[in-house]
């Protein structure tokens, strides 16, 4: 596909994207009333609409393995993060209604922060340093106790694909002080919706869920340790074109 159609499908996609959001936002008003799951349903059905879309438009198909490792009990997601596709596609395709934890700032912002402030997601202010774990530590328990599932980016930001950010053990340690299993989750969707590239690429994004690791008798840094070495090693397996084209000692450089 030439880069003259790359950047059409892109701008096309980009102000349909604009427009539901513009609409579907103020309508996020109207289910605020309604009970947390139906409240749930609707909201997110815009990103049903934006997966839809960039399949449709930027030719950006996905599949998924593991499905069934998933529990049917509280767990704890921690993914692999490269993109906002993945933030958007978790949310309309996990069996239970999903717990971000985000930046407290990004509630202000104007229709976006309308649709997190009905969802139930969990705040937190980093300039109050460790202060902010108690904050996850607290609301963390609430939501997993009302049968909610959390879910973290241990990398903390989007890496580029082939890369690795440095793991951090906030997941982790809510895992052990709620005794809750977590789940790692690989997945490549930077290969066609790259970090701050506003041109999509057409292929095919895999996401490849792991079986759940159980907290007990683990310390957050040894948990942290397990799921880091599967997510790596699984990356190799659904982006092996991307790693064999980098030298082995630079493949895992942050």
């Amino acid at each position: 596909m030439s880069r003259i159609s790359l950047v059409l499908r892109s701008i096309l996609f980009t102000i349909l994207m604009a427009l539901a959001t513009f609409i579907w936002a103020p309508l996020c008003f109207f289910f605020a009333p309604l009970p947390y799951p139906r409240r749930y349903y609707w909201t997110s059905r815009w990103n049903v609409f934006v997966i839809w879309a960039a399949k449709v438009i930027c030719g950006i198909r996905y599949e998924i393995k593991g499905m069934e490792n998933l529990p049917d009990a509280p767990v704890i997601l921690l993914s692999k993060h490269q993109s906002a596709w993945e933030t958007i596609f978790y949310l309309r395709t996990m069996p239970h209604p999903l717990v971000f934890v985000y930046k407290k700032a990004l509630g202000y912002i104007p229709f976006f922060g309308w649709g997190i402030a009905l969802l139930r997601m969990i705040p937190i202010d980093r300039s109050k340093g460790r202060d902010a774990f108690g904050q996850i530590l607290e609301q963390g328990r609430k939501r997993l106790a009302d049968g909610q599932w959390i879910i973290m980016f241990p990398e903390g930001t989007r890496i580029p694909v082939g890369k690795r950010g440095k793991y951090k053990t906030g997941g982790t340690r809510l895992a052990v002080e709620t005794n809750t299993v977590v789940v790692p989750i690989a997945m490549n969707s930077g290969e066609c919706w790259p970090k701050n590239s506003f041109v999509k690429k057409p292929g095919v994004i895999t996401v490849s869920i792991g079986k759940p690791i159980s907290p007990q008798g683990l310390n957050p840094a040894e948990l942290m340790q397990q799921v880091e070495n599967w997510i790596e090693s699984e990356m190799r397996v659904i982006s092996p074109a991307v790693y064999a084209r980098q030298p082995a000692n630079h493949a895992t450089e942050p």
